[in-house]
């Protein structure tokens, strides 16, 4: 006769409330977590811009920076939208950073799924742009007077369209650097150290 073995009922009574202690955890934490809005899930990377829309959807502006360039010129990088599928135009009257008016020329009214490109001079002339005629893009160049703007600094920017006003928070960043160029030191030219390239 083949030998039963047999569990003792204290051994399984004290396995099965583990078993029942780990599931009722993890179903008390997976509740809390899903009710918790973390600081992170509505951040949005500074990296690349702020972006917004007028109330009624009709014009978006993206990737909206305060540039400021290494001599301390200051100017806005946007690029707006028009997203109304009413087909309408619609028209940038003017930008304010911090109260101040955006220096640029006048921009013609948007059509559908048209674009303004906003950039500082310099921005503009290494941008890739369109030779088509028929291309629904607008390039416009900025500028602002630097109010002791400093890098990493957030700064309100208020877009009026003939459809409504955007308010947004806009961070200051240095401009894109051109392919090849890199950000010079010259505390450290002066003192004699230059790249492994001029060492050689």
């Amino acid at each position: 006769m083949e030998d039963i073995d047999v569990k003792s009922l204290k051994s399984v009574a004290r396995r099965g409330g583990a078993v029942s202690v780990a599931a009722v955890s993890a179903l008390l934490l997976a509740a809390c977590s899903a009710g918790q809005i973390t600081q992170t899930s509505s951040q949005v990377a500074a990296v690349n811009g702020a972006s917004a829309q007028t109330e009624d959807g009709s014009v978006t502006v993206q990737d909206v920076t305060v540039l400021l360039d290494e001599n301390g010129e200051a100017a806005l990088k946007f690029t707006a939208s028009n997203q109304d599928y009413q087909m309408h135009e619609h028209k940038l009257q003017s930008i304010e950073v911090d109260g101040q008016s955006v220096q640029m020329d006048s921009t013609e009214p948007m059509g559908y799924n048209c674009n303004i490109v906003g950039d500082s001079a310099d921005g503009l002339e290494q941008m890739p742009q369109s030779t088509d005629t028929t291309a629904c893009v607008e390039y416009v160049e900025t500028a602002l007077d630097n109010k002791d703007f400093a890098y990493g600094g957030n700064i309100p920017v208020t877009f009026t369209f003939d459809s409504g006003t955007i308010d947004i928070t806009a961070t200051v960043a240095a401009p894109t650097l051109e392919s090849g160029d890199s950000v010079r030191q010259p505390e450290l030219e002066e003192s004699g150290h230059g790249s492994a390239k001029e060492a050689q």
